[in-house]
């Protein structure tokens, strides 16, 4: 069955949503989500969208996503492509829907002239960083991804 990737709509918010929380219990954390219909909808498509999305189609029924953002290299001087999350439901999964999204990006990156294409992935998905490695991606063994959030934020914003 073919694969059909377009760009999101605003109608397509709860269902990017839904896909999210279903993302979040893949991932251990299904009671991590925070986000809102109405906060994706601005992030999305308010006036300063924060992200981009795209939906993945078969048979004109959803059955996955990608949602990327701008980053940018100080070393190449150029934009990249960061995906933030990428999600395929499990019905579909195994069926071209995952690697349909990484092409799709990776022409959207091109396209544009960004100079790379990224994103990060638990150590623990084995499925996940094989499927990654024969699309040809390299991991960046040596980086590792640092973050503040929450009362951390909130205690180093403060001083």
């Amino acid at each position: 069955m073919t694969t059909d990737i377009r760009p999101a709509t605003p109608d397509d918010v709860a269902t990017i949503l839904n896909f999210v929380r279903e993302l979040a219990a893949f991932e251990r954390e299904p009671d991590a989500v925070e986000a809102t219909e109405p906060m994706l909808a601005e992030a999305l498509f308010g006036t300063a969208p924060a992200a981009e999305a795209v939906i993945a189609e078969r048979g004109g029924v959803p059955v996955g996503f990608a949602l990327f953002f701008r980053n940018f290299s100080t070393w190449t001087g150029r934009p990249g492509l960061y995906l933030e999350d990428l999600y395929v439901t499990p019905s579909a999964r195994g069926g071209g829907v995952g690697k349909a999204l990484l092409i799709h990006l990776a022409g959207i990156a091109r396209d544009r002239g960004w100079a790379r294409f990224e994103w990060s992935v638990l150590d623990w998905n084995t499925p996940a960083v094989e499927f990654y490695r024969a699309m040809g991606a390299r991991g960046m063994e040596e980086w590792t991804v640092q973050r503040v959030s929450g009362e951390a934020l909130e205690k180093l914003a403060g001083r």
